[in-house]
Parts: structure tokens; C-alpha cells; sequence
């Protein structure tokens, strides 16, 4: 059973990696019907010391559970759902 959102994704400007991740993930989040809300970590201290070398993160908002890159497009759905 999938949740509903939202998916906070942790991104930060020029990341090439979290480009390729949202490419992943826009499609598949769109067919599930979940909402991503885009975290820029340089917003927020606490976001760039907990994910400034590990961007692009996933966390979502029901569980906060975390998946961080590398991922496929399996991974994504075993996580969203």
C-alpha cells in the first residue's frame, strides 16, 4: 500500500545527481499521486550538515524513513510504496 506524500526531496542548486534523481522520481510520483516538496539544503543549517554530502535524499513524511543515493527506479517504488 502506497502513501499519499508527501516526499521531501534534498537537493541543492547545479546538483547533477539530484537532476538525474528528479527525473526518476517526477513520473513515478505523478502515477502514485504523491507530492514532492523540494528541500534546497543551503536553506537550512541543519539540512547541509545532515545531507550536504549525500543529496539527493528522499525522506518521507509519514515515516520519515530515508533513501539516499544511489537509487533506481525499484528502489523508488519499494520505497513509495
Amino acid at each position: 500500500m502506497s502513501f499519499t506524500g508527501p516526499v521531501e526531496f534534498y537537493t541543492t542548486d547545479g546538483c547533477g545527481l539530484c537532476e538525474e534523481a528528479m527525473e526518476m522520481l517526477h513520473p513515478i510520483a505523478q502515477r502514485l499521486a504523491i507530492d514532492i516538496q523540494v528541500r534546497e539544503i543551503l536553506d537550512d543549517d541543519d539540512w547541509e550538515a545532515r545531507y550536504g554530502i549525500r543529496i539527493p535524499v528522499l525522506r518521507r513524511g509519514d515515516t520519515g524513513a530515508e533513501l539516499g543515493w544511489p537509487f533506481d527506479e525499484a528502489a523508488l517504488y519499494r520505497f513509495l510504496l
